[in-house]
């Protein structure tokens, strides 16, 4: 039986509709052109609504009114945290916060309905899977706004979510097809459908994947998850797909299957149909289809759609988790720095300064000698963060030669988004190791929780300019970050450069630490940041 707790409703409560007539009118009045305001007033109106006491199925008919203008503006405001770096200001955060809550406002007035379909309240009566369904879905937009924001939930989403699922279960709804217009275009829906979706995209490590990425999931999941069944049991044969378990009385998402205690609150979810379709997608994509032949988005092409659907079959279908495999782990601290200028700083134990040939003072230097009365050469990590290049303290959690996952110790420092060029050392390492934000989250403390992919070779610091003529970048020296080749892994030797900083078969002449002076003619751009792009070259 249901049993997730409601307010009781109130006889003050005094909203601007109380019924689906006066909703309708309200709607058609709403002014939209200022999005803070409007946001404001429907979450308003709706908790006030909430709090009204009314028949069940009014209430279900206001609400059906109410959830495109909802779904709209909800989509708009989420458009002013697009691109943000985490932890988000407190003007972000309080827009996080009211879409979360919006979400749970539409959550409450359905479990009202289901209140008053529990009670008997006839006119119900067919109406119960829609009103699981739509509570359903609800709570799993509000776990989809906090891994979209990277946000980290509170584990009381999880047992309202997998207690309206039981709940839908024991009245044997779960299959029922239900209308849903906002349903992608697919008209209608299911209770396992909604479900199953909003577990999937939980499980595919979401915050590695971009804003745009996510989308892409989202449709697909949509398309999908019909295809998925909730089983109470599994038989896996030889060649399959296994499974993902979940317990509806954990508060926690899918799991594998040896990582569970059998119990009859244990739930399967078949995999082969959805590993097959993927397989077929995959394959078609390479033959040359187009992703909209195989109604995968008007949005994307072939080559991100390949290796998406590859990353998630590998994160649904295989069984494993190959990143668990190869790291340990560890409880030890490191020294954090981030940016080019930081990472130079500390990887070369003093700031970065024009090579003494060069008569023109960069900015940095200029600021020693307001700071110090003269132009530092060699310092200390003291001496750099008075000049504001930020060191913080982090702790390794874990770690593996290819990359770490790292927690702050504290609430405050620099904001950090993916992508973004990264050095870190830890306690028991003499030398600094750079890498890649792969991933940002916050945890419910407000701690900064980040991935990071090191790429191999131990850097060196250098100067680097452009030669030639008609250049489109700057004619002084800037940092950079030499990495040497490395054999053992067949990587060759790559620059570190400032972003937007490659063109094809530019020369560019560096700096060692030694004074020795390089001339070097850049290849490729292996891969491209938000502040950094690495660079195949040879040497001239």
């Amino acid at each position: 039986m249901l049993t997730l707790p409601l307010d009781p409703t109130d006889d003050r409560a005094n909203p601007a509709f109380k019924d689906a007539a006066a909703c309708a009118q309200w709607l058609g009045q709403l002014q939209l052109t200022n999005l803070h305001q409007a946001h404001g007033v429907l979450r308003m109106q709706l908790d006030e609504f909430n709090r009204y006491p009314m028949h069940g199925l009014e209430r279900l008919h206001s609400l059906e009114l109410l959830r495109e203008t909802v779904s709209s503006i909800q989509a708009d405001y989420a458009k002013k945290l697009v691109a943000k770096k985490l932890p988000l200001y407190n003007d972000e955060f309080t827009i996080f916060v009211a879409i979360v809550g919006l979400w749970q406002s539409m959550v409450t007035g359905y479990q009202r309905c289901l209140q008053a379909f529990v009670a008997g309240d006839t006119q119900l009566a067919a109406s119960g899977a829609l009103l699981c369904q739509r509570c359903l879905l609800y709570s799993g937009l509000q776990i989809s706004e906090h891994m979209r924001t990277s946000y980290e939930f509170d584990s009381k989403l999880w047992r309202q979510l997998h207690e309206l699922y039981a709940f839908c279960e024991e009245q044997g709804w779960q299959l029922n097809e239900v209308g849903d217009d906002l349903n992608d275009g697919l008209r209608t829906t299911s209770c396992n459908a909604t479900y199953s979706k909003t577990l999937l995209a939980c499980h595919a490590h979401r915050a590695e994947l971009s804003r745009h990425l996510l989308q892409l999931m989202d449709r697909w999941l949509t398309l999908w998850s019909p295809t998925v069944a909730v089983d109470r049991q599994y038989t896996a044969s030889k060649g399959d797909a296994p499974p993902l378990a979940v317990d509806l009385s954990n508060a926690s998402g899918l799991q594998l299957p040896q990582l569970t205690t059998p119990s009859d609150r244990l739930r399967y979810l078949g995999m082969v149909p959805l590993s097959k379709l993927m397989r077929v997608k995959t394959i078609l994509l390479q033959q040359g289809q187009s992703p909209q032949q195989l109604e995968l988005g008007e949005d994307c092409n072939s080559a991100e759609c390949v290796a998406l659907l590859n990353y998630l079959h590998q994160c649904w279908c295989e069984g494993h988790d190959g990143r668990m495999a190869e790291r340990h782990s560890a409880t030890q601290q490191a020294q954090v720095c981030y940016g080019m200028e930081s990472c130079f700083a500390y990887i070369a134990n003093r700031p970065f300064k024009q090579p003494a040939n060069d008569r023109v003072l960069d900015t940095l230097s200029r600021k020693q000698i307001a700071a110090f009365g003269r132009v530092l050469s060699d310092t200390d990590h003291r001496d750099l963060a008075v000049m504001g290049l930020v060191l913080e303290t982090w702790r390794i959690e874990d770690e593996s030669i290819r990359g770490a996952r790292l927690l702050r110790e504290g609430n405050v420092g620099v904001r950090l988004g993916p992508d973004q060029l990264i050095a870190v050392r830890p306690t028991n390492a003499n030398a600094f190791l750079v890498g890649i934000v792969s991933w940002v989250k916050v945890t419910q403390t407000g701690q900064l929780h980040i991935g990071v992919r090191y790429l191999p070779g131990l850097p060196q610091a250098i100067a680097m300019k452009a030669t030639g003529v008609n250049l489109t970048v700057s004619d002084k020296y800037v940092a950079a970050l030499l990495l040497p080749a490395v054999p053992a892994l067949k990587t060759p030797a790559s620059l570190i450069a400032p972003r937007d900083w490659f063109k094809p078969a530019r020369v560019v002449e560096i700096v060692q630490v030694d004074k020795k002076k390089l001339l070097l003619k850049m290849e490729l751009s292996v891969e491209k940041g938000s502040d950094y792009e690495r660079i195949s070259f040879t040497e001239i």
